[in-house]
């Protein structure tokens, strides 16, 4: 089985599979998850909002050239 940290990334990568990038902003950002900010990965009791995520980004993170980018910080950073 796999990890919660791989199963939070692969929802993230999902999430933004239809994202055009590169994104150059957070508020970009937010507005490519499906439902922005409400967007939610969850695995067991480990729940995490876009909006939540967003949080853990640094301005010089950006730009994002790829979904799976915007997922390896994001679940790094999240410490899982």
């Amino acid at each position: 089985m796999s990890s919660i940290k791989e199963q939070i990334h692969a929802q993230i990568t999902g999430a933004l599979a239809n994202a055009s990038f590169p994104i150059d902003s957070p508020e970009q950002l937010i507005a490519a998850f499906p439902a922005g900010a409400d967007t939610t990965c969850q695995v067991g009791d480990v729940k995490m909002t876009a909006g939540e995520a967003g949080t853990l980004l640094k301005a010089t993170d950006f730009p994002f050239t790829s979904a799976k980018q915007v997922a390896d910080i994001i679940v790094d950073r999240a410490g899982l």
